[in-house]
Protein backbone atom coordinates (compact mmCIF):
# COMPACT_ATOMS: atom_id res chain seq x y z
CA UNK A 1 0.00 0.00 0.00
CA UNK A 2 1.40 3.72 -1.20
CA UNK A 3 1.50 6.63 1.05
CA UNK A 4 -1.12 7.90 -0.70
CA UNK A 5 -3.76 4.98 -0.34
CA UNK A 6 -2.85 4.87 3.39
CA UNK A 7 -3.74 8.34 3.85
CA UNK A 8 -6.91 8.14 2.07
CA UNK A 9 -8.04 4.76 3.64
CA UNK A 10 -7.10 5.76 7.25
CA UNK A 11 -9.85 8.40 7.66
CA UNK A 12 -12.65 5.18 6.97
CA UNK A 13 -12.15 3.32 9.79
CA UNK A 14 -13.77 5.93 11.92
CA UNK A 15 -16.25 5.23 10.04
CA UNK A 16 -19.31 2.81 11.26
CA UNK A 17 -18.49 -0.52 8.66
CA UNK A 18 -21.47 -0.64 7.07
CA UNK A 19 -20.04 2.36 5.71
CA UNK A 20 -16.69 2.05 4.88
CA UNK A 21 -17.82 -0.04 1.78
CA UNK A 22 -20.09 3.31 0.02
CA UNK A 23 -18.76 5.36 -2.51
CA UNK A 24 -21.27 8.62 -1.36
CA UNK A 25 -23.93 9.22 0.73
CA UNK A 26 -27.46 11.22 0.36
CA UNK A 27 -28.66 12.84 3.92
CA UNK A 28 -32.40 14.11 3.89
CA UNK A 29 -32.81 17.30 5.79
CA UNK A 30 -35.87 17.68 8.57
CA UNK A 31 -34.70 15.24 10.99
CA UNK A 32 -32.03 13.88 9.96
CA UNK A 33 -29.49 16.93 9.48
CA UNK A 34 -31.48 19.70 11.17
CA UNK A 35 -33.82 19.85 14.16
CA UNK A 36 -37.03 21.22 12.10
CA UNK A 37 -38.94 18.32 12.06
CA UNK A 38 -40.24 19.58 15.71
CA UNK A 39 -41.12 22.51 13.86
CA UNK A 40 -42.70 20.79 10.96
CA UNK A 41 -44.49 18.57 13.50
CA UNK A 42 -46.07 21.92 15.62
CA UNK A 43 -47.13 23.89 12.23
CA UNK A 44 -49.27 20.92 11.20
CA UNK A 45 -50.89 20.33 14.27
CA UNK A 46 -51.70 23.65 14.48
CA UNK A 47 -52.95 23.72 11.14
CA UNK A 48 -54.73 20.60 10.81
CA UNK A 49 -56.55 20.73 14.34
CA UNK A 50 -57.95 24.32 13.51
CA UNK A 51 -59.09 22.44 9.90
CA UNK A 52 -60.60 19.72 12.39
CA UNK A 53 -62.55 22.05 14.46
CA UNK A 54 -63.87 24.18 11.72
CA UNK A 55 -64.42 20.88 9.45
CA UNK A 56 -65.26 18.27 11.96
CA UNK A 57 -65.42 14.75 9.80
CA UNK A 58 -68.98 12.77 10.25
CA UNK A 59 -67.52 10.07 12.31
CA UNK A 60 -66.45 10.96 16.68
CA UNK A 61 -63.06 8.74 15.94
CA UNK A 62 -61.90 10.62 13.18
CA UNK A 63 -62.15 14.09 15.14
CA UNK A 64 -58.98 13.72 17.55
CA UNK A 65 -56.08 15.74 17.20
CA UNK A 66 -53.49 15.54 15.05
CA UNK A 67 -50.24 13.68 16.90
CA UNK A 68 -47.06 15.36 16.49
CA UNK A 69 -45.50 11.62 16.57
CA UNK A 70 -47.40 9.31 15.48
CA UNK A 71 -49.82 11.32 12.71
CA UNK A 72 -46.52 13.68 12.02
CA UNK A 73 -44.84 10.05 11.03
CA UNK A 74 -47.30 7.96 9.31
CA UNK A 75 -48.77 10.90 7.07
CA UNK A 76 -46.35 14.12 6.51
CA UNK A 77 -43.03 13.24 7.08
CA UNK A 78 -41.17 12.90 3.83
CA UNK A 79 -43.73 14.37 1.37
CA UNK A 80 -44.78 17.36 0.11
CA UNK A 81 -46.54 19.79 1.50
CA UNK A 82 -49.84 19.20 -0.73
CA UNK A 83 -49.17 14.83 -0.57
CA UNK A 84 -49.09 15.17 3.07
CA UNK A 85 -51.96 17.28 3.77
CA UNK A 86 -54.12 14.76 1.57
CA UNK A 87 -52.96 11.88 3.57
CA UNK A 88 -53.79 13.26 6.58
CA UNK A 89 -57.52 14.67 5.37
CA UNK A 90 -57.97 10.79 4.09
CA UNK A 91 -56.92 9.20 7.18
CA UNK A 92 -59.66 11.31 8.65
CA UNK A 93 -62.36 10.55 6.83
CA UNK A 94 -62.10 14.13 4.96
CA UNK A 95 -62.36 14.19 1.02
CA UNK A 96 -59.04 15.85 -0.09
CA UNK A 97 -60.60 18.43 -2.65
CA UNK A 98 -58.25 20.90 -4.23
CA UNK A 99 -59.30 23.71 -2.38
CA UNK A 100 -59.57 22.11 1.40
CA UNK A 101 -55.88 20.21 0.45
CA UNK A 102 -54.56 23.73 -0.45
CA UNK A 103 -55.99 25.43 2.01
CA UNK A 104 -54.39 23.55 5.34
CA UNK A 105 -51.07 23.31 3.29
CA UNK A 106 -50.67 27.44 2.89
CA UNK A 107 -51.61 27.50 6.71
CA UNK A 108 -48.88 25.49 8.10
CA UNK A 109 -46.72 26.71 5.38
CA UNK A 110 -47.46 30.53 6.79
CA UNK A 111 -47.00 28.96 10.61
CA UNK A 112 -43.60 27.15 9.64
CA UNK A 113 -42.43 30.26 8.06
CA UNK A 114 -42.75 32.53 11.04
CA UNK A 115 -41.63 29.74 13.44
CA UNK A 116 -38.26 29.36 11.55
CA UNK A 117 -37.51 32.94 11.15
CA UNK A 118 -38.35 33.46 14.56
CA UNK A 119 -36.46 31.17 16.80
CA UNK A 120 -33.91 29.27 14.30
CA UNK A 121 -32.73 25.68 13.12
CA UNK A 122 -29.86 23.41 14.86
CA UNK A 123 -27.96 21.00 13.08
CA UNK A 124 -27.81 17.98 15.47
CA UNK A 125 -24.16 17.68 16.58
CA UNK A 126 -23.53 13.75 15.69
CA UNK A 127 -24.86 14.39 12.16
CA UNK A 128 -22.31 17.08 11.96
CA UNK A 129 -19.65 14.76 13.83
CA UNK A 130 -20.64 12.16 10.52
CA UNK A 131 -19.89 14.76 7.95
CA UNK A 132 -17.20 15.76 9.01
CA UNK A 133 -15.71 12.31 8.80
CA UNK A 134 -16.51 11.34 5.73
CA UNK A 135 -15.31 14.57 4.36
CA UNK A 136 -12.22 13.81 6.33
CA UNK A 137 -12.55 10.55 4.20
CA UNK A 138 -13.37 11.78 0.97
CA UNK A 139 -16.85 10.77 0.60
CA UNK A 140 -19.11 13.17 -1.73
CA UNK A 141 -21.99 14.00 0.31
CA UNK A 142 -25.51 15.49 -0.89
CA UNK A 143 -28.59 17.00 0.93
CA UNK A 144 -31.96 16.18 -0.96
CA UNK A 145 -35.48 17.69 0.31
CA UNK A 146 -39.06 17.91 -0.53
CA UNK A 147 -38.90 21.42 0.98
CA UNK A 148 -38.00 24.63 -0.80
CA UNK A 149 -36.55 25.82 2.64
CA UNK A 150 -33.92 23.44 2.51
CA UNK A 151 -31.01 26.01 1.15
CA UNK A 152 -32.29 28.15 3.92
CA UNK A 153 -32.70 26.02 7.02
CA UNK A 154 -28.80 24.55 6.10
CA UNK A 155 -27.47 28.13 5.98
CA UNK A 156 -28.92 29.16 9.05
CA UNK A 157 -27.77 25.53 11.12
CA UNK A 158 -23.64 26.72 9.62
CA UNK A 159 -23.50 23.35 7.84
CA UNK A 160 -24.31 23.94 3.80
CA UNK A 161 -20.91 23.90 3.32
CA UNK A 162 -20.53 20.19 4.32
CA UNK A 163 -22.49 19.73 1.26
CA UNK A 164 -21.05 18.64 -2.20
CA UNK A 165 -24.69 18.95 -3.53
CA UNK A 166 -28.17 20.24 -2.65
CA UNK A 167 -31.41 19.06 -4.46
CA UNK A 168 -34.22 21.13 -2.65
CA UNK A 169 -37.74 21.20 -3.57
CA UNK A 170 -37.51 24.14 -6.02
CA UNK A 171 -35.27 21.92 -8.07
CA UNK A 172 -37.48 19.33 -7.73
CA UNK A 173 -40.49 21.08 -8.90
CA UNK A 174 -38.23 22.26 -11.99
CA UNK A 175 -37.55 18.86 -13.01
CA UNK A 176 -41.00 17.60 -12.29
CA UNK A 177 -39.62 14.88 -9.73
CA UNK A 178 -42.22 12.87 -8.42
CA UNK A 179 -42.28 12.85 -4.56
CA UNK A 180 -41.30 9.89 -2.11
CA UNK A 181 -41.97 6.92 -1.55
CA UNK A 182 -40.55 7.51 -5.04
CA UNK A 183 -36.77 7.34 -5.02
CA UNK A 184 -36.44 10.21 -8.15
CA UNK A 185 -35.02 12.54 -5.20
CA UNK A 186 -32.13 10.90 -4.18
CA UNK A 187 -31.49 9.41 -7.43
CA UNK A 188 -30.81 12.96 -9.04
CA UNK A 189 -28.48 13.80 -5.71
CA UNK A 190 -26.69 10.73 -6.33
CA UNK A 191 -26.63 11.69 -10.03
CA UNK A 192 -24.95 15.03 -9.40
CA UNK A 193 -22.09 13.35 -7.51
CA UNK A 194 -21.31 11.46 -10.06
CA UNK A 195 -22.08 8.12 -7.92
CA UNK A 196 -24.95 5.56 -9.08
CA UNK A 197 -27.53 4.32 -6.73
CA UNK A 198 -25.83 1.00 -6.24
CA UNK A 199 -22.58 2.66 -4.38
CA UNK A 200 -24.86 5.22 -2.74
CA UNK A 201 -26.35 5.16 1.19
CA UNK A 202 -29.39 7.25 1.57
CA UNK A 203 -30.07 8.65 5.15
CA UNK A 204 -33.83 9.09 6.47
CA UNK A 205 -36.15 9.60 8.74
CA UNK A 206 -39.28 8.90 7.34
CA UNK A 207 -41.30 6.07 6.41
CA UNK A 208 -41.62 6.92 2.66
CA UNK A 209 -37.70 8.06 2.81
CA UNK A 210 -36.40 4.86 3.95
CA UNK A 211 -39.37 3.12 1.20
CA UNK A 212 -37.45 5.44 -1.41
CA UNK A 213 -34.00 4.36 -0.62
CA UNK A 214 -35.27 0.84 -1.07
CA UNK A 215 -37.19 1.13 -4.25
CA UNK A 216 -34.05 3.23 -5.51
CA UNK A 217 -32.23 0.02 -5.62
CA UNK A 218 -29.29 2.38 -3.07
CA UNK A 219 -26.74 0.31 -1.38
CA UNK A 220 -27.29 1.24 2.04
CA UNK A 221 -30.60 2.63 3.86
CA UNK A 222 -29.54 3.89 7.14
CA UNK A 223 -33.10 4.85 9.04
CA UNK A 224 -32.61 7.23 11.94
CA UNK A 225 -35.30 6.86 14.81
CA UNK A 226 -35.43 10.01 16.60
CA UNK A 227 -38.68 8.96 18.64
CA UNK A 228 -37.47 5.55 20.37
CA UNK A 229 -39.57 3.69 22.18
CA UNK A 230 -42.80 3.87 20.19
CA UNK A 231 -42.55 1.05 17.85
CA UNK A 232 -40.70 3.48 14.77
CA UNK A 233 -37.80 1.46 14.40
CA UNK A 234 -39.57 -1.86 13.48
CA UNK A 235 -41.19 0.00 10.88
CA UNK A 236 -38.33 2.27 9.50
CA UNK A 237 -36.82 -1.46 9.24
CA UNK A 238 -40.11 -2.95 7.56
CA UNK A 239 -40.10 -0.02 5.42
CA UNK A 240 -36.13 -0.65 3.90
CA UNK A 241 -34.23 0.51 6.63
CA UNK A 242 -31.42 -1.88 6.33
CA UNK A 243 -30.11 -0.35 9.84
CA UNK A 244 -31.30 2.11 12.15
CA UNK A 245 -29.68 4.61 14.77
CA UNK A 246 -30.85 6.89 17.00
CA UNK A 247 -28.62 9.24 17.00
CA UNK A 248 -25.80 9.68 13.64
CA UNK A 249 -23.07 10.13 15.71
CA UNK A 250 -23.29 6.36 15.98
CA UNK A 251 -22.08 5.80 13.32
CA UNK A 252 -18.56 7.50 13.66
CA UNK A 253 -15.84 6.85 16.34
CA UNK A 254 -14.55 8.89 18.87
CA UNK A 255 -12.17 11.78 18.59
CA UNK A 256 -13.60 13.20 15.02
CA UNK A 257 -15.59 16.96 14.42
CA UNK A 258 -14.69 19.93 13.56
Amino acid sequence: MNARTARSEAPREVLAPALRGVAAVVFDTDGVITDSARVHAASWKTAFDTFLHDHPPGEPHHRRPFDVRDDYLRYVDGKSRLDGAAAFLVARGVAPTDERVRSVAAEKERLYVARLREHGIDAYPGTVRLLHALRDAGVPRAAASASRHAPELLDRAGVRDLFDVLVDGGEAARLALPGKPRPDLFLEAARRLGVPARRTAVVEDALAGVEAGRDGGFALVVGVDRAAGRGNRERLLRHGADIVVGDLGELVGQGTGP
